[in-house]
């Protein structure tokens, strides 16, 4: 065992034993941040605005300050951009991070100097908390490889501007710097095609040990390593231990990546965003994610049923209940607030408060009452794919409404690495275990106002030719799993084998 190993141990321990401490205060330590974010930021222009300095309670704080989507702030981050000082916290943003929007185009989101070590400690102390509880430090000595955006930053309004990824790869600290890879040249490549080429001559013969990023573009690095080499992946790189994924339900790739690497490895999820940190998986032996309660976010929950309403409830963190879909709302030391970052969590336990991620609030389908999300989809189709020993490599569904004779229903564009042998008979499970999932969808079908959903078989890589199209080939960049509009079927119809 070296010498990172060894020192990684003790560290590890420390680490997860505040963390453990931290799980037992988490009601505590969200009200201490409300106050503290409350102090600094009645001092702000936004704080000004809304009354701040007149916030004595959580229920004073929702009265003062409103649920916004990024359209509803960009008044302020223009301000920003311009030069204005304390304009959402305290002094300047250090980074903009940059991502896109559905709606707002390309969205600037502030990293402030306290909120930065949110992001670093977080994907930190996930690594740690996994050597603490698994006992594994030996992958600490090796190589690892963060799938990332370019770490080359542009300047807006002043202000350092890039992908969180790309951000984040300046705060790698130093005794690590020797064990990653890529290069920085190879990572600063923005093509993502020419910079997989350069990952793997950069990576073939290396001791890796650990390799993060989004499932699908793992994925793509694996099945290069295999093109490149005639050899499997744990062949290469005989030492490759662990995973570190998120921004995406793993479960419907881990099949194909654990079939590609030749054998199950361990992982660790991580639930990041350029918004914040908020949670990863501290203990692999239960389910969800620990919800990061003690790092300058407050947060909110809104019952999803009411997540479009003008005044929906608001509940804190000791107000939340067990299997209940809630959009999460965020206040934060990077100057958020009321910031309906556009995700959808359920909890799983609350003793210590641990989540799931399960959809987007605009990636659902409800043209006609339904309301299904990603959650009921993904699983759906998961457990269909293990009844009928099926391999799914990427897949999305959208509503087909009828113009003529004949009734509507749900399209899922499916690219199979493994396709079923009759293809009426899964159609048929799936739309079975749909119905087991969604009872809106289960009386739409018994009502005869759908009828039983459609599967497209896709072409061999028809997603990535279709990401490749829209100019979203790797990075931080996914396929949504609903659309409730056919922009994203009627471009991919194109890839439907006959």
């Amino acid at each position: 065992m070296n010498i990172k190993s060894l020192l990684a141990k003790p560290f590890a321990g420390v680490i997860q034993r505040q963390i453990n401490k931290e799980q037992l205060s988490a009601v505590e330590d969200q009200q201490s941040i409300l106050n503290q974010l409350v102090k600094i930021g009645k001092a702000t222009i936004f704080g000004k605005e809304h009354g701040l300095d007149q916030v004595k309670t959580y229920e004073d704080f929702k009265k003062a300050v409103p649920i916004r989507d990024y359209e509803a702030f960009k008044p302020y981050i223009e301000q920003i951009k311009k030069g204005s000082q304390n304009v959402l916290w305290k002094g300047r943003p250090i980074y903009f991070a940059k991502t896109s929007g559905t709606t707002s185009g390309v969205k600037y989101i502030p990293i402030t100097k306290d909120s930065i070590g949110n992001h670093i400690n977080g994907a930190r102390n996930a690594i740690l908390s996994y050597m603490s509880q698994a006992q594994q430090t030996q992958f600490a000595g090796g190589k690892m490889i963060f799938l990332s955006g370019s770490p080359e930053l542009e300047r807006v309004g002043g202000i350092p501007t890039g992908r969180l990824s790309g951000i984040v790869n300046h705060h790698i600290p130093q005794y690590l710097r020797g064990n990653q890879l890529p290069s920085f040249e190879t990572n600063c490549i923005e093509e993502w095609e020419e910079k997989l080429d350069k990952i793997v001559a950069e990576t073939v013969g290396k001791d890796l040990t650990l390799i993060g990023g989004i499932p699908p573009w793992m994925q793509m690095y694996f099945d290069r390593i295999v093109e490149t080499t005639g050899k499997s992946v744990i062949e290469n790189f005989p030492n490759l231990q662990v995973l570190v994924q998120g921004g995406v339900n793993f479960e419907p790739y881990k099949a194909k990546l654990f079939e590609t690497i030749g054998k199950p490895i361990d992982t660790i999820e991580l639930f990041p965003a350029s918004e914040g940190f908020f949670a990863f998986q501290e203990d692999r032996t239960h389910p969800g994610l620990l919800l990061n309660t003690n790092s300058g976010i407050f947060y909110e929950f809104i019952p999803l049923a009411e997540v479009h309403h003008e005044n929906p409830t608001r509940l804190s963190l000791g107000q939340v209940k067990l299997g209940e879909q809630y959009a999460i709302i965020i206040n934060s030391n990077a100057g958020l607030w009321g910031y309906n970052i556009g995700d959808t969590v359920k909890f799983v336990s609350v003793h210590p408060y641990r989540i799931i991620v399960t959809g987007r609030v605009k990636h659902f389908i409800s043209a006609f009452g339904e309301h299904v999300i990603g959650e009921e989809v993904e699983q759906a189709l998961l457990d269909v794919t293990k009844a009928m020993n099926v391999s799914v490599v990427e897949f999305t569904v959208a509503p087909y409404i009828q113009q003529g004779q004949g009734k509507s229903y749900h399209e899922w564009f499916v690219e199979f690495e493994r396709a079923p042998e009759n293809l009426a008979h899964f159609e048929q499970q799936l739309n079975e275990a749909m119905s087991a999932k969604n009872v809106y969808y289960l009386d739409l079908i018994q009502g005869n106002i759908l009828e039983p959903l459609h599967v497209r078989v896709l072409s061999k890589n028809a997603f990535i030719d279709y990401m490749r199209s829209q100019g979203k080939l790797g990075g931080q960049n996914k396929v949504p799993r609903l659309s409730n509009d056919r922009k994203i079927a009627d471009d991919l119809k194109q890839y439907i084998l006959d």
